[in-house]
């Protein structure tokens, strides 16, 4: 039942966005109650939050081009199109509903610093770049594979539009990621 839960509320986030995502239409949509919802998720922002996860984990896979660079521009040109995609315009009315619901902003929160399948596709990139010989073992770091959604996210930020250049993507990889992991071996 929560996977059928989850797939409801996917579908509202995706016609009816976060504003008219409601735990009845919902539960309508999975061909349950209210009640089955509210046993998982405590509230809407929970489920909504859930329901984009849930989105997002289906479509991430790692590339595996035999490159670090290639796979690592690969993947951060795949979250470029995801952002400006639909699943995108979703996640960037869920942060703009975030700023009237510091629950929602929490559970956000949460979800970026856990397990998602992005996070996971950046570690395993940088792992098979490491088994490779492309970058020294230290560079296997949270931080060190956040930094590209990192600066991609401020790009978004400091542009006010879901997409960026080409260019500043190979930027963020050429010039700020690559030479990163290899100073990671350099004792402090």
């Amino acid at each position: 039942m929560a996977e059928a839960i989850l797939r409801a509320a996917a579908e509202e986030l995706a016609t009816s966005g976060y504003a008219g995502m409601t735990m009845d239409k919902v539960a309508r949509r999975a061909g349950t109650n209210k009640n089955a919802i509210y046993r998982r998720w405590p509230h809407r922002a929970a489920l909504g939050v859930a329901a984009y996860k849930h989105l997002a984990d289906t479509h991430t896979p790692a590339p595996d081009t035999g490159s670090l660079r290639d796979d690592a521009l690969a993947l951060l040109r795949q979250a470029n199109a995801t952002w400006s995609s639909p699943r995108g315009a979703i996640l960037r009315e869920l942060l703009a509903a975030a700023a009237d619901e510091p629950v929602l902003l929490e559970l956000l929160r949460d979800q970026a610093a856990g397990g998602s399948a992005l996070n996971a596709a950046w570690f395993a990139l940088l792992s098979r770049g490491v088994a490779r010989g492309e970058a020294p073992p230290e560079a296997i770091h949270p931080r060190v594979a956040s930094l590209p959604m990192t600066l991609l996210r401020g790009e978004y930020a400091l542009r006010g539009t879901p997409a960026v250049p080409d260019e500043v993507l190979v930027e963020i990889i050429d010039e700020i990621f690559l030479p990163l992991l290899n100073g990671r071996a350099v004792p402090r």
